[in-house]
């Protein structure tokens, strides 16, 4: 690893926060795929479902500024220890929910967890750009990302064996026709699969607490660093490039969290295959997802981040119309196609949103995760779209309108951006 990308004295801190960009990858995914479970365990429409993202990423805008005071006042390491504890706790919960098999309790559990990983992404985000040189920050953090995609093929791969293939086969005409006790044992045996993974996440997560809790980890600042936040989000808000970066971040996850947690049920329809098959889609979509951030990264020694930004946006919408108009098996592969374009973009919106800002870079970290929030708004939205139409198709116009945004951030940086 060249030191202009990473100080040789960081090189150990640096793989132990990676090893967070793996762990809430595989969270987040277990997650996406928990849409189609519910679904079908508890007969719900697409918006219904829609609210396990709205609670998820509306805990990452809850916790992100409270995450970056905290760091401010603290250290990373801390804020790292303290956001996996809130992810153990809220995976660990999946316990008592599965027992009273209430939905609401299930949200509240993806509550607490993703608060945990709003914590870690503020913090972790901006400290991998603290690890070495400004001009090299954004390859920098687009290498560390690239251990995200693992953890989500690892999270998919965990839903499909855990929870999917666990799930029993009768639709919800079938179940409107069983007892309410023949129901109620179905829907047990399914919650205790859905269950199952996020308490054995916990364990691990707990083994990886104790080891960052006694590595000595750089600090970059002082304990206690004063706060002065009024004039840093006065800074952050005067600056255009970085209202851009909030803006796009806010969309561009919007389109992620929209595409994958649609995939399964577009696949599904066009393919006539049932959850646990049209999961194989989905795990193609992030090894290819995977693959693209490893190549997205060696291709950042030689163009802009902007530049690469505005042609995988662009590519992305091409696919897109190609997923609306044109469907079957080539739909399908187009929609796969999309997370390729995909792998590029939040660490080098983070990136060329972040340069530049010294001071204010950890305030400024949470205002791009806060940003996560597009995840729950804009799939609530094309959740509605697919049934107020009754065509999942049309739902994906949303991550259309997503990518245009996107775009337009990658045009308006490409004289700012240092790559």
């Amino acid at each position: 690893m060249s030191s202009s990308v990473i100080e040789k004295k960081c090189l150990i801190p640096f793989v132990l926060v990676t090893s967070m960009f793996f762990m809430w990858g595989l969270a987040n995914n277990m997650t996406d795929t928990l849409l189609a479970a519910f679904k079908r365990i508890m007969s719900m429409t697409d918006f219904q479902t829609s609210w396990i993202q709205v609670a998820f990423y509306g805990s990452y805008f809850c916790l992100a500024l409270p995450a970056a005071i905290f760091i401010r006042k603290f250290t990373y390491q801390a804020g790292i220890l303290l956001g996996l504890g809130f992810f153990i706790l809220g995976a660990l919960l999946f316990y008592p929910a599965s027992q009273t098999m209430v939905y609401g309790h299930f949200l509240t559990a993806l509550f607490i967890l993703a608060g945990g990983l709003s914590v870690l992404e503020t913090t972790a985000n901006p400290y991998i750009l603290a690890m070495g040189s400004d001009e090299s920050s954004v390859q920098r953090l687009n290498l560390a990302q690239s251990f995200n995609p693992i953890g989500s093929i690892s999270g998919v791969l965990l839903s499909k064996f855990f929870i999917l293939n666990n799930l029993n086969t009768a639709d919800a005409t079938t179940r409107a026709g069983l007892s309410a006790e023949q129901l109620q044992l179905i829907q047990q045996q399914e919650l205790s699969a859905v269950m199952g993974p996020y308490v054995g996440v916990a364990l691990l997560l707990a083994v990886i607490w104790i080891t960052i809790s006694i590595v000595k980890m750089p600090k970059f600042s002082e304990m206690g660093e004063s706060i002065h936040l009024g004039s840093s989000l006065k800074r952050l808000f005067n600056n255009p490039n970085y209202r851009w970066g909030v803006v796009a971040q806010f969309f561009y996850v919007g389109a992620q969290i929209g595409v994958w947690s649609f995939t399964i049920r577009y696949v599904m329809g066009e393919l006539d295959l049932n959850e646990s098959g049209a999961a194989n889609y989905y795990l193609a979509a992030l090894v290819l997802f995977t693959i693209m951030r490893f190549a997205f990264t060696a291709l950042l020694k030689k163009f802009r981040g902007s530049i690469l930004l505005i042609f995988s946006a662009f590519v992305a919408v091409i696919f897109l119309l190609i997923v609306i108009f044109i469907g079957g098996f080539v739909g399908v592969l187009a929609l796969v196609g999309i997370s390729g374009c995909m792998s590029l973009m939040f660490p080098t919106i983070f990136g060329l949103a972040s340069q530049g800002l010294g001071q204010d870079r950890k305030i400024a970290g949470s205002g791009l995760i806060m940003a996560i929030l597009g995840g729950a708004v804009l799939t609530a939205i094309q959740g509605q779209v697919s049934d107020i139409s009754g065509s999942i198709h049309l739902s994906f116009f949303v991550p259309v309108i997503c990518f245009m945004v996107v775009a337009y951030f990658g045009f308006s940086n490409r004289k700012i951006a240092i790559t």
